[in-house]
């Protein structure tokens, strides 16, 4: 007959509870989250682009982002109005049960202000989203983000100048 020891029944007890956990909190928010990345910046650079594409199960309303990496997140998103650029933030995204929601450079697309120190191309960060569910209840779900070089991000709607846009001049002072 084969025993296990004492010690290695409580890791696989616990590496069972947080599986379970992680299993848990997936289902909860019923979001697969997919393509996260965020765009390389430089030293001083006030805000930084971050990306994902997200698919619920059943609608939600996609209504925070954060990571720790900085200050605070917002949802934007750019439009061409009679021929220029606009960037306004918005409140929340309803992400339609089983379609995918894709937020881009040049569309809708996070905003992080006053990062702590720049984003390095080949490092990652955590990005957590919040939504509402039908039933009102907030649920957070974190996820991975691989920065990319602004080479491997051209073309990405221009976040070098953010704070020139049009009614985002000193946005995130």
């Amino acid at each position: 007959m084969q025993t296990t020891k004492p010690g290695r029944r409580w890791t696989l007890a616990l590496l069972g509870l947080a599986w379970a956990g992680m299993a848990w909190a997936v289902d909860d928010a019923g979001v697969e989250i997919s393509n996260a990345w965020a765009k390389a910046t430089v030293q001083g650079q006030p805000v930084a682009g971050a990306f994902v594409e997200l698919k619920a199960k059943k609608t939600v309303q996609l209504v925070a982002v954060e990571s720790p990496v900085a200050k605070r997140g917002e949802i934007h998103e750019m439009s061409h109005e009679g021929g220029v650029m606009r960037m306004r933030a918005m409140k929340s995204v309803k992400l339609p049960a089983g379609k995918k929601v894709t937020f881009s450079p040049g569309g809708m697309h996070f905003m992080l202000f006053d990062p702590a120190k720049p984003l390095v191309a080949g490092s990652t960060i955590e990005l957590t989203l919040s939504f509402r569910m039908p039933d009102g209840k907030v649920v957070k779900q974190t996820v991975e983000a691989e920065v990319r070089s602004m080479d491997a991000a051209a073309g990405g709607g221009g976040h070098e100048g953010h704070d020139m846009h049009e009614g985002h001049a000193g946005h995130g002072k």
